[in-house]
């Protein structure tokens, strides 16, 4: 008989879920740990630069890097609005994958012709995360023990029938060997192109080795302004200003400084649980004694892992759209997802009696084709990058790499990209845009309540090339 499965209706009690919540604090637990930097000063006045940075998260701080390392003698500074890493750099779940498409089947859908290409880039791109982690001494408490995907509802199955190469499969029987939950009917286990960091760490880390290379890093210090003059461009923040032969713009889920990206990626809020440690014991119960991620197979998925010291972090599910696409501190706060999380967590393991000690939300930079863009404006001055859609701890550095060609105006292999010449459909404005996306949550859950089963509106949309599939 099947188990348990993941809905709104809750299967656990309303008693349990509320103790089990209630000293949790609303703040990111990567952000909440020893190591953080010392704040930098925010730029009070006019300085130049050879290539100026606005962002200071991952795909600034690897654009600032990289381009160092190209060319030492190259004056960069990056602008960054807050601190280093305080969006979704420092409070995603530090899921590291190759993939550039967003799975394969998205890179079916969009890319068929260069998705081999794109499958070799993502790798190589990989790789050389991983190894700039070593060659700096990053302590981003990297590990590459695997991600397991597991099937929770009987139409699942079918995916999980045959495994590639790097790839183990399990059925319902034996995956219970690798962990104790009664949701998993299937598991597939990869260990290619996967692995698991602490994101505020990886962020600090980038940080860290950005100003040994020379990098000028000034945080508090909003762009509000890019004005092109000709041979430079013009970046005014509140209380100064930078000249800059050329300028990449690592924004992502914050509105774009150019209007031609205005509607081109919305700010979708990913919200998350984290458990107490583990003790020997609990652990034991679960039966999850390896260290691999684990993710299901809905399009409303979870995504969960194991920290170092053996607490559990248990996210996903819920993505929410806000009423007029703003980015605003009260939304990184949702009790009505905090107690669904709940439930599910306690769903899929009710043998445990834990409590969360850390819940809180942040902003993905969603687009329609759910693989991010890149691009060039005034005159090839300025490049830019951003719709990660939430894969984006290792792709951001490839997006960078991308966003320096296009700056250098050379023709090479990443500029001749399908990926890197087109862009996704907007998205319609508002008020169009919040009744549009409450629309198609409702067909989507209502699909994953129908055996996979999509309606007439889902495959409306699939036929522009709008998928659904993670």
């Amino acid at each position: 008989m099947p188990g348990p499965t993941y809905s709104r209706t809750r299967q656990t009690s309303e008693q349990k879920i509320r103790h089990a919540l209630e000293g949790a604090l609303p703040k990111p637990f990567w952000l909440d740990q020893e190591g953080k930097p010392t704040t930098l000063d925010p730029l009070q006045e006019h300085t130049q630069a050879d290539l100026v940075v606005i962002g200071g998260g991952y795909s600034g701080l690897w654009t600032a890097l990289l381009a160092k390392e190209a060319d030492p003698s190259l004056s960069v500074v990056l602008l960054e609005g807050r601190q280093v890493g305080w969006a979704a750099s420092g409070r995603n779940g530090g899921f590291v994958e190759s993939t550039l498409t967003h799975g394969k089947a998205n890179g079916e859908r969009h890319f068929p012709s260069e998705l081999g290409t794109l499958n070799r880039l993502g790798q190589e791109n990989f790789d050389e995360f991983v190894t700039t982690i070593k060659r700096y001494s990053i302590d981003a408490e990297l590990e590459q023990p695997g991600m397991l995907t597991v099937a929770t509802d009987q139409y699942h199955l079918a995916d999980f029938q045959e495994g590639g190469p790097d790839e183990q499969m399990y059925d319902q029987e034996s995956i219970s060997q690798l962990v104790n939950s009664p949701v998993f009917l299937a598991g597939r286990l990869e260990h290619r192109g996967v692995a698991l960091v602490n994101p505020a760490k990886l962020a600090w880390g980038l940080q860290r080795v950005c100003l040994d290379l020379g990098v000028r890093i000034f945080e508090n210090s909003p762009a509000l302004q890019v004005r092109d003059q000709g041979k430079t461009v013009h970046v005014r923040t509140k209380r100064g200003s930078v000249t800059a032969k050329r300028a990449a713009l690592a924004t992502n889920a914050f509105p774009s400084l150019l209007k031609r990206n205005a509607l081109l990626t919305i700010p979708v809020y990913d919200y998350v649980l984290m458990t107490e440690p583990l003790s020997d014991e609990q652990l034991k119960a679960t039966g999850w004694l390896d260290r691999f991620g684990i993710t299901d197979s809905s399009r409303q998925f979870h995504y969960y892992r194991k920290t170092r010291d053996n607490r559990i972090l248990f996210g996903g599910y819920d993505a929410i759209y806000h009423k007029g696409g703003h980015i605003r501190g009260e939304y990184e706060q949702r009790q009505e997802t905090f107690e669904l999380l709940a439930d599910h967590f306690f769903t899929t393991f009710p043998q445990l009696d834990v409590n969360f000690t850390h819940a809180w939300g942040g902003a993905i930079d969603m687009c329609t084709r759910l693989t991010a863009f890149q691009g060039r404006a005034y005159g090839g001055k300025v490049a830019y990058s951003a719709g990660f859609t939430g894969l984006g701890v290792a792709s951001t550095r490839f997006g960078a790499k991308v966003m320096l060609d296009l700056l250098s105006g050379a023709d090479t292999e990443l500029t001749r990209l399908k990926l890197v010449r087109t862009k996704p459909l907007p998205v319609p404005p508002e008020p169009l845009a919040y009744p549009l996306i409450q629309t198609m949550r409702r067909a989507i859950e209502k699909s994953d309540a129908n055996n996979g089963k999509d309606g007439l509106l889902i495959k409306a949309v699939e036929t522009f090339g709008i998928g659904f599939d993670s």
